[in-house]
């Protein structure tokens, strides 16, 4: 049985495990976050004041740190150039607000010096959207022409125009996945290298802002996994169609 039977036949069972593994990372990326949550450091700094002095000390002047509703819903924002970070880092002085805040500020720190897979995450948005939204049910609609017209060559040959079009539109989705994978590993990078060197966490603390970060990163890891896995599966059924 060839690769493409193998996604065509199994591919279902695949995604469910997939689904299954992603569910798992998440949770252990909450649970991660809320043990380091209640884990004060004993540098007294809020998220917000970490953020701030880590973006002054690396030249980081331009960036408005502002509040954002929500739990785990940070992120750094390049098209207003605002570090966003939500009810339960902005004001807590916990191991995991401070990780967070760093890892925020290690995407700043990435747009102000223009790190090349960011600029070229940046790029791909746009193209991710639209592949994200539209570009399985165009697949979909493609394989179905395919499938239930092959009696007319016309219609055969619009569904396979359709299909490819969807599997493209989703292909730019999937790249995005990944791209975004270096992105924020870096990110993390940097977050833990300046923890340590600019001595706002220590010991036991920078283990703690570390566990975080890895079950974040994973997160993303399961994401682009998932895409990856779904992109294959659509292309195995238009293969078995065409």
């Amino acid at each position: 049985m060839g690769f493409w039977e193998i996604m065509s036949t199994y591919g279902l069972l695949i995604s469910i495990i997939m689904m299954i593994i992603s569910l798992i990372i998440s949770a252990n990326c909450k649970h991660s976050f809320n043990k380091y949550s209640k884990v004060m450091a004993s540098n007294g700094l809020t998220g917000a004041e970490a953020a701030q002095r880590i973006l002054s000390a690396y030249g980081v002047h331009d960036v408005t740190i502002q509040h954002i509703s929500g739990n785990l819903t940070d992120n750094y924002n390049p098209k207003d150039k605002t570090l966003n970070l939500s009810d339960s880092v902005i004001a807590s002085n916990s191991i995991a607000a401070i990780g967070v805040a760093a890892h925020e500020c290690g995407h700043a720190i990435q747009h102000n010096v223009g790190f090349v897979p960011n600029k070229i995450r940046a790029a791909l948005v746009p193209g991710a959207n639209i592949g994200s939204r539209f570009g399985p049910y165009l697949a979909i609609i493609g394989i179905m022409m395919m499938g239930y017209l092959d009696s007319d060559a016309a219609d055969n040959s619009i569904g396979s125009t359709i299909f490819f079009v969807g599997i493209v539109l989703f292909a730019l989705a999937v790249l995005f996945y990944l791209v975004t994978l270096p992105v924020e590993l870096d990110a993390s990078r940097r977050a833990m290298k300046i923890l340590e060197r600019d001595g706002l966490l220590a010991g036991s603390e920078l283990s703690g802002a570390r566990a975080v970060l890895s079950a974040a990163a994973m997160t993303y890891v399961a994401a682009a996994a998932s895409a990856i896995v779904t992109l294959l599966r659509l292309i195995s059924y238009g293969k078995r169609r065409s």
